[in-house]
């Protein structure tokens, strides 16, 4: 009962806590749209989608729109991960807490962080005595909360290079009429310079495009690794100071 109570008074900053995750992602977003939505109003969207003829620009948009949505489905996982933690440690710092890490600590709420306690409270049954080692428990873990976050790294990645691809052909469009320019034919000559100019254009905007995706994407990941390691540094906290404490002095009974 005095578990329950301590986790209801918690509620309320760690709600405020974990949707300060996601409010940082949504202000980042809310101001890349508004960037964007000024950009398409003034037509530079629009002139780059035009003036792109490989459309690599399009491209890197898209995927750029992928990835922001991968980002905010991780944040939340984080976000509930780190909400998680924070209601075991409200139950399991109060009076009684060690009274739920019997039964395989099924009275915690379910997630990762409460998957490693479980693990600890299996390790602790099966051990006969001795300190509790968590140290390959903790790799697992902290590989378990990062998932997917490496997929970030990857777009961003992926985008600065297909922005140098679009860089490349860019310049290859600009300087394939060069060969074939007569200087005295006056049609080929105005010819050549409008390839030279989409040329020129398509490099610009496909290098423009790709090294800005890959900031913004390189921003919002950096955000996202920031609380991944906040999780896993209160879920450390929390069971050198609560867990594996309570669950030596059983093995000490135990012996």
């Amino acid at each position: 009962m005095d578990a329950k109570v301590g986790a209801a008074t918690a509620s309320a900053p760690t709600d405020a806590g974990e949707r300060r995750v996601l409010l940082l992602w949504m202000i980042f977003t809310g101001l890349s749209i508004f960037a964007a939505f000024l950009l398409w109003r003034y037509g530079l969207i629009r002139l780059m989608v035009t003036s792109d003829r490989t459309y690599i620009s399009s491209v890197i948009a898209a995927l750029y729109i992928v990835t922001c949505v991968h980002c905010f489905w991780r944040t939340r996982a984080i976000a509930r991960e780190g909400e998680i933690a924070r209601g075991c440690r409200a139950i399991l710092a109060a009076p009684d807490g060690a009274s739920a890490l019997a039964a395989d600590a099924r009275g915690l709420p379910s997630g990762l962080v409460t998957d490693h306690i479980k693990s600890l409270v299996q390790k602790a049954t099966a051990q006969a005595k001795g300190p509790i080692d968590q140290t390959l428990l903790l790799r697992t873990l902290a590989d378990r909360l990062r998932g997917s976050n490496g997929f970030g790294a990857f777009v961003s990645d992926t985008l600065m290079k297909l922005g140098l691809l679009g860089t490349i052909i860019g310049f290859i469009i600009m300087l394939a009429p060069i060969a074939t320019l007569d200087a005295a034919d006056k049609v080929a000559m105005k010819s050549s310079m409008g390839l030279m100019s989409d040329g020129m254009a398509v490099a610009m905007y496909t290098t423009l495009a790709g090294l800005i995706g890959s900031i913004l994407v390189r921003i919002q990941y950096y955000m996202l690794d920031s609380a991944t390691q906040k999780v896993f540094s209160d879920t450390v906290v929390l069971t050198e100071t609560h867990v594996t404490p309570a669950l030596e002095r059983g093995l000490g009974t135990r012996s």
